[in-house]
């Protein structure tokens, strides 16, 4: 079934439910039925290499046992498909009874299904949509691999959705960062806030073609790490990781933020990090303890560069999107963390990307800082990708993709200082140029704003996000002049 035809035919089959409403549940009702779906193929294939293989899920809940229609009559319709899902399935995968022994590969299942929901009220047209996802042979390599496709289009489905488009990275910017950092397999690669899995899939992308024997496929195996706080992403992540032919995805359903900074050791640190971190948003105080006081900021992105910092092994390398405001932000916080940056990391490269790179879900500028923990910075090199011949924007239908960032993948390897008219394209700073700026990193952007035309409701959400953002510095500098004057607040 073509990737087209397969959403569509699911997509059009719950629209005639109730129960369903708008296409963010459709897909959140068409991944948890995928889930089982692919983790039922996978368990095949544990039982056919080890006879003694049991599986952590009831029998009776097991995707063979009551999903699979065998045109005898028998298989569950209707109302007693609805009340088997509400009343047998979901309650009993919510309570799995898991501890620190259960492997990784079982585990997965409780955690998966902890905030998962059945949306569908008619047994008839959930019937139908259950026997569309069964027709996937997930057990056959190069038809599990092809469906990686349509597993990518449901997650760009989902961009287009304001209320999860912060879960999808444009597969372009995921691809283009791990090409940059050149994971090598034995590394481990962290991302913690990993959403649906992008920069993850990326990198075992780049690495699967390393893999040459059994060795190999163990360390691809155990190569990946990532942490995801909401649910249905989470869900999203792990089902892409068992796509990936991951059978122990360690993903861990949590907040990054929640464990003091000082505590992590070297068995808590990567070799690779690369991730773009959730902003915009603020977090409480008792998150904002967890960091050393001159760290302290309002800015989510920017305690997660904080965490970045503190769990990269010596000789690491780290990629990270970030918005403008962490480029020119002078409060005591934001310069502290980028000073902190220099000063124990050698930040290499800054990429300036264009606008709506991330459209529709935002239109806010974001960068790309690549660094490593192999000595503190001397030169900065920026990088302004412009956009391409013939665009005004990126969209849903015309995205960012790989071959945009070919002319910074070839300067990338032979690096000039550029200038477009009198405005630099690239330039090397010095660390002592960029001392004199008070750590503003706000270099070689762009030379004019054109107009964006918004829809409403995009220009709301872009407003809301940066007032956020200002209103989160703002309250950063009046916590530092309440305690210069001792002042409670």
């Amino acid at each position: 079934m073509s990737i087209t035809s397969f959403v569509k035919t699911l997509q059009n089959i719950m629209r005639n439910d109730a129960g369903v409403s708008g296409d963010a549940q459709r897909i959140e009702q068409i991944v948890w039925m995928l889930f089982l779906k692919i983790y039922d193929a996978k368990e095949e294939l544990w039982e056919f290499h080890n006879e003694d293989f049991t599986s952590i899920i009831p029998e009776e809940c097991r995707w063979r046992n009551w999903a699979v229609d065998l045109k005898d009559g028998e298989s569950m319709t209707g109302e007693k498909l609805l009340t088997f899902i509400n009343n047998e399935l979901f309650p009993a995968l919510k309570v799995i009874d898991v501890d620190e022994t259960t492997p990784i590969s079982k585990a997965i299942v409780k955690f998966a299904f902890e905030d998962a929901y059945n949306y569908m009220k008619d047994g008839v047209l959930l019937r139908q949509a259950v026997n569309v996802i069964d027709q996937i042979d997930f057990t056959d390599y190069k038809e599990r691999h092809a469906f990686n496709e349509i597993y990518e289009q449901i997650l760009k489905d989902l961009q287009a959705q304001r209320a999860s488009g912060e879960y999808y990275s444009p597969r372009a910017t995921t691809d283009f960062i791990t090409h940059m950092i050149q994971p090598q397999l034995g590394e481990r690669m962290a991302d913690f806030a990993c959403g649906t899995g992008g920069f993850l899939t990326s990198t075992l992308n780049f690495l699967e073609p390393q893999i040459k024997t059994v060795e190999d496929r163990e360390l691809y195996n155990q190569s990946v790490f990532g942490i995801e706080k909401k649910a249905f992403p989470y869900l999203l992540a792990i089902t892409n990781l068992l796509l990936h032919d991951i059978d122990d995805p360690v993903i861990i359903h949590g907040n990054s933020l929640d464990k003091n900074v000082r505590d992590y050791n070297e068995k808590d640190k990567f070799n690779i990090i690369m991730m773009n971190p959730p902003y915009g948003g603020s977090e409480v105080d008792s998150i904002k303890m967890n960091f050393p006081m001159e760290l302290r900021s309002s800015e989510t992105a920017d305690l997660f560069m904080s965490t970045i910092m503190y769990r990269l092994k010596k000789n690491g390398r780290a990629g990270v999107i970030l918005p403008d405001g962490f480029l020119f932000g002078t409060d005591n916080a934001k310069k502290a963390i980028k000073e902190k940056l220099v000063k124990e990391f050698n930040l290499h490269t800054v990429v300036r990307l264009p606008h709506s790179v991330f459209a529709p879900y935002t239109s806010i500028r974001t960068n790309m800082l690549f660094f490593d923990k192999t000595k503190s910075t001397e030169d900065v090199w920026f990088y302004r990708l412009d956009m391409p011949e013939g665009y005004k924007n990126f969209s849903k239908t015309r995205p960012i993709k790989l071959e945009h960032f070919e002319p910074a993948m070839e300067w990338w390897n032979n690096r000039v200082e550029l200038k477009d008219g009198k405005f630099d394209k690239a330039r090397k700073y010095s660390i002592e140029e960029i001392a004199a700026l008070n750590y503003n990193l706000d270099l070689c952007g762009f030379p004019q704003e054109d107009e964006i035309i918004l829809e409403p409701n995009e220009l709301i959400s872009t407003y809301i996000e940066e007032r956020t953002q200002l209103n989160n510095e703002i309250d950063s500098v009046l916590v530092k002049i309440q305690e210069m004057l001792g002042v409670s607040k």
